[in-house]
């Protein structure tokens, strides 16, 4: 470990999470033309599939993430989940109705929440403090590295087989049979079972899982920008729409992730040494720039430069956050932290796609596009004015669970 931060389970870790994202991306771009134009669904009940699903699956994280600070492993609860997603994603392609859509997405969504925080507290006990950026930073870049792959060899298939979507669909199930298959390869050491303590002056159990008052603050500020970030299904409906077609989207899509990939390896990593909020906030004010560019352009050219503008937010915000977490969070109520955070931004999500859909349905895609930037704005400000940057140790030792 002292060598390098990336150790045999990160990286299987990493390898899990790409092919998990090759079968998931490679439906997702196709999923706002799938639901509106062969379904017959509107701009609310893209919405409404997307957020509710999104919702459901954080508050299982906080489920899930305090299981697993209970538990000797973490790793059954992160099988689990990754199997369920596998199992119920081929679905979509017997879906015949918007409520179809809705119950696979809500599935697929419970097994993400179930693995998610579990995974992510496995992950940060397998770095040290000084290296936790770099460590996130890889998973999040291999993650985004299937998300390329999948819209690619989505697109290849619909090449040489147009508007086979439900067989595409259905062929979904290889990648997330590999990703199962890979996790039976990841070895972990036992964590120390978060156990109710018990207090001197009443003799009485209590659990030991006060959130810490700077871990808090950032999740107050997370919930204002989370609420102006509604589901990406809204832009890549516009970007749809400016194409005429979706035979190109999930070549947009991939070349997202080709962004988002090549800014993860890097920005999180750089927070190790000039510190979290900085990242941050660099990423969510390109967030508020993207969402400006989409509310006064509508050439496709335009747009897709400001989506591919979208994948410095993702690189440079989701695996900082992360390390922000760990670094206010006690060792043995990590994996619940890690279910707090998950579970603020997909409440969040739901209320923002819910408000997005209503906003663009009686106002249209500008007025949802510009409340969003206005929100983003307004939380960077108040992640410098209200949450201290977290001082970070230099050491190389793991944490206990690892040890």
């Amino acid at each position: 470990m002292q060598g390098s931060p990336l150790t045999r389970a990160v990286w299987l870790l990493g390898w899990v999470s790409l092919a998990t994202d090759a079968s998931s991306e490679a439906i997702y771009p196709l999923l706002p033309f799938f639901l509106t134009s062969m379904l017959g669904a509107g701009a609310m009940s893209l919405g409404v599939v997307e957020g509710v699903a999104e919702a459901v699956n954080s508050l299982l994280k906080i489920v899930a993430g305090r299981w697993s600070d209970r538990a000797v492993r973490r790793r059954p609860l992160v099988l689990i989940g990754y199997l369920i997603s596998s199992a119920v994603r081929p679905l979509m392609s017997v879906a015949q109705s918007a409520s179809h859509v809705f119950a696979v997405r809500f599935i697929d969504r419970v097994g993400k929440g179930i693995r998610s925080a579990p995974r992510d507290a496995l992950l940060a006990a397998l770095a040290t403090s000084a290296t936790r950026g770099r460590v996130f930073g890889f998973h999040r870049g291999m993650d985004h590295a299937g998300a390329i792959l999948g819209p690619i060899l989505a697109s290849l298939f619909l090449f040489w087989q147009p508007g086979q979507y439900r067989t595409l669909f259905a062929l979904a199930v290889v990648p997330g049979a590999i990703a199962v298959m890979l996790i039976f390869l990841v070895r972990e050491p036992p964590v120390v079972p978060n156990r109710p303590a018990i207090t001197a002056s009443t003799g009485t159990g209590v659990v030991a899982s006060t959130m810490p008052g700077d871990l808090r603050t950032f999740f107050l500020v997370l919930a204002l920008f989370t609420v102006g970030n509604s589901t990406d299904a809204f832009l890549l409906l516009t970007l749809t729409d400016a194409a005429g077609s979706v035979d190109m989207v999930p070549l947009m899509w991939a070349g997202l992730h080709v962004v988002k990939a090549s800014i993860s390896f890097v920005a999180p990593r750089w927070s190790d040494r000039v510190g979290r909020r900085r990242v941050i906030g660099l990423g969510w004010v390109v967030f508020a720039l993207v969402y400006i560019g989409f509310a006064v352009s509508s050439a496709l050219w335009a747009l897709l430069a400001w989506f591919m503008m979208y994948g410095v937010y993702f690189g440079c915000a989701e695996g900082t956050e992360k390390a922000l977490v760990a670094d206010l969070t006690p060792l043995s109520t990590r994996g619940w932290a890690f279910g707090i955070y998950t579970a603020v931004q997909g409440i969040g999500m739901l209320i923002a796609s819910l408000l997005f859909g209503l906003l663009w349905t009686l106002y249209g895609r500008q007025v949802a596009f510009a409340a969003g930037a206005t929100l983003a704005l307004l939380a960077t400000g108040a992640l410098f004015a209200l949450v201290s940057e977290p001082e970070r140790a230099s050491d190389t030792s793991l944490d206990p669970a690892n040890t």
